[in-house]
């Protein structure tokens, strides 16, 4: 049998042309989004008040399964893509494990994570659209950084909302934005009436995901010739990621490789959607079956901890509400290091699959993540960022397994990028002084209690 090489790289000609739309082959649909003041779905019209048009269409569009990449996309995507699908030779030997392990490696672009793929992508709608610019939350940072690229390449004002600890903890994340153009602002804030009323009731809050997208939302549709654009979350994105996951699979397919266990770390949903895209809808149309993992923090574990039920998608309950699995728009995760994993709810796409199934999830603390962190940098080569070690960890875990039943398994987990701007974060766990929080209980309950009544 021909050995599979280190890192298996797809032709440029190779490139999906088309993106996936795991939605087409659900049985259950995602819930739709509400209006918060009717409570009815909402229509095309009302969210291009906040959205661009041709976004909305994705968004909505629950029935087609391929969508065509744009010429423009497609060719900024030649760029860094396709990104390699490596075999882990050498931490399959350092663990003494029977499985073969794979990794998407999506850090190999200047933003340093898959985010891009749909930064691009909303950037292009934008510019074809004739606005002005963009406005956008970020957690860790990757997020807004990739939106800067995107943005300067159209031609495009970006203005980013980051998450307050983040943004202390990552300055030089911070100045990679701005050197691309972006105005970058510490959230919550006083820019905004939202951000205000956060922090009158919070004046003492590091911030959320669901506290800067609230910003971003309000500075969006009180500017003119400005849209928002988000980074995880919306089946849009979901839709774009998919080209992970098409990737993957074709990388695998070329030397016969046939995946037992997909992992994916988990936060809003965007890199785990994508990278299972394929995969799922293999499983969902009964053409092969997969073990497929999300890991998330202890810290904000929505999916292990959560409820699925409606809820605000932002802090400032200034979104649409969303079916899928929650903390509570108010819960205010710890100022941990799990970067764009602190986001209190979960993409409906993931939530309603997860809830019919057909995928399972795990939680894990945040010491032990950066324990596999370094591991995996040590062995492998490469520093990942705390996100993409989620995954690491329970892969290796999922690895162990394998060693003590002695069964060959093949695990695919998603390195979703690196951790070059995250030395804060490794510089708490090497000096021994990293500790871990799960929320307790009643917590949990005071947020969850909360929900709307729908």
């Amino acid at each position: 049998m021909e050995k599979i090489p280190y890192k298996i790289y797809l032709e440029e000609n190779e490139i999906p042309r088309q993106w996936y739309n795991v939605r087409a082959d659900m049985k259950n649909k995602p819930a739709p989004l509400l209006n918060p003041a009717t409570l009815q779905p909402m229509t095309a019209s009302e969210l291009e008040n906040v959205f661009c048009k041709e976004l909305v269409k994705q968004e909505l569009d629950d029935t087609t399964a391929y969508f065509d990449i744009p010429d423009e996309i497609y060719d900024f995507y030649k760029m860094y893509r396709p990104a390699p699908l490596v075999r882990a030779y050498f931490l399959e030997k350092a663990l003494g494990t029977p499985a073969k392990i794979y990794y998407k490696f999506e850090g190999n672009n200047t933003s340093g994570s898959h985010k891009l793929n749909s930064a691009i992508a909303q950037a292009y709608y934008a510019k074809a659209q004739g606005l002005k610019g963009v406005t956008t939350e970020t957690g860790a940072g990757q997020w807004g950084t990739a939106l800067s690229m995107a943005c300067s390449f159209f031609g495009l004002d970006c203005k980013v909302f980051m998450v307050k600890c983040s943004y202390e903890q990552k300055p030089f994340r911070r100045e990679v934005m701005r050197t691309y153009g972006a105005s970058v602002t510490p959230s919550p804030s006083t820019e905004t009436n939202v951000g205000r009323q956060i922090l009158q009731e919070f004046p003492d809050t590091n911030g959320s995901l669901g506290c800067a997208i609230s910003e971003a939302v309000e500075k969006a549709v009180s500017s003119e010739g400005y849209r928002y654009v988000l980074g995880s979350v919306l089946s849009q994105v979901v839709l774009h990621q998919s080209i992970i996951g098409l990737e993957t699979k074709k990388a695998l397919d070329k030397y016969n490789v046939k995946a037992d266990i997909i992992i994916g770390c988990a936060g809003g949903g965007s890199n785990l959607g994508g990278l299972i895209a394929p995969f799922m809808g293999e499983k969902l149309r009964g053409e092969a079956d997969y073990r497929i993992i999300a890991v998330e923090p202890a810290s904000c574990p929505s999916l292990t901890r959560g409820k699925f039920a409606y809820d605000f998608c932002d802090t400032g309950k200034v979104c649409p509400l969303a079916k899928m699995y929650t903390l509570g728009s108010g819960f205010m995760p710890s100022a941990n290091h799990a970067g764009g994993l602190r986001y209190h709810g979960m993409s409906s796409v993931l939530s309603q699959l997860y809830d019919d199934g057909l995928m399972e999830a795990v939680s894990v603390e945040q010491t032990e993540v950066f324990d596999a962190a370094q591991k995996f940098a040590r062995i492998e080569g490469i520093l990942p960022a705390p996100e993409s070690s989620h995954a690491i960890c329970a892969a290796v875990k999922e690895a162990l397994k394998c060693k003590e039943s002695g069964e060959e398994k093949t695990i695919v987990f998603g390195l979703t990028g690196t951790g070059y701007f995250d030395m804060y974060a490794y510089q708490k766990f090497n000096d021994g002084i990293m500790s871990d929080y799960i929320p307790t209980d009643d917590e949990l309950k005071a947020s969850l209690d909360k929900l709307p009544k729908v």
